[in-house]
């Protein structure tokens, strides 16, 4: 079902560009190149993507959304999301849509200036780990290790999302970069 007027539809886009943007898993692949060159154009095409998914599809579950969001992430940033954030992205995305249908666009608006001023300053430390002398040069993997610093707001998304602690990054043997929260 789509959004009641033109304004409620403009402040949803909005909602969905703050929420991505906001994201560290999305801000992680895009600052540091995950998923080819135009990784930047990709970022601007998912909200988009996002965007029009929840306008052509009615009644859909945060699962559903979770399942899109995830897909998109593994096809086109090469990017696997295991820190619990992404339940927490679809939800809000699911609750920003709800509202917006509803005309409650003031607290829609209220929740994407917070969300502004939530970014993080990403950083990914590459390094390369040798393997023990038994095994071979294939065997070799490169360990990243990220850490997301910013202020941390009231918000579901950003402060559940990091929790305040910083990710960790490992890339699996198929190519895929798995981010995980680094354990204290």
């Amino acid at each position: 079902m789509a959004a009641r007027s033109p304004e409620s539809r403009a402040v949803f886009h909005e909602a969905v560009q703050a929420v991505l943007g906001s994201w560290p898993v999305l801000q992680i692949a895009v600052e540091n190149g995950f998923g080819g060159l135009h990784v930047q154009e990709k970022a601007q095409w998912m909200v988009g993507a996002v965007y029009e998914y929840f306008h052509t599809n009615s009644d859909l579950e945060q699962y559903e959304v979770e399942d899109t969001l995830q897909g998109i992430l593994n096809d086109e940033f090469d990017t696997m999301v295991e820190d619990g954030s992404l339940p927490m992205i679809a939800r809000q995305l699911c609750t920003f849509y709800s509202q917006c249908q509803h005309g409650d666009i003031g607290s829609v608006t209220e929740k994407i200036a917070q969300l502004s001023q939530k970014k993080y300053n990403v950083k990914a430390n590459v390094q390369e780990v040798r393997a023990a002398e038994d095994s071979s040069a294939e065997e070799d993997e490169e360990a990243m290790d990220c850490e997301t610093s910013g202020t941390t707001t009231a918000t579901p998304t950003t402060s559940a999302a990091s929790g305040g602690q910083p990710e960790e990054e490992e890339p699996e043997a198929d190519g895929w970069t798995v981010v995980h929260r680094r354990k204290k």
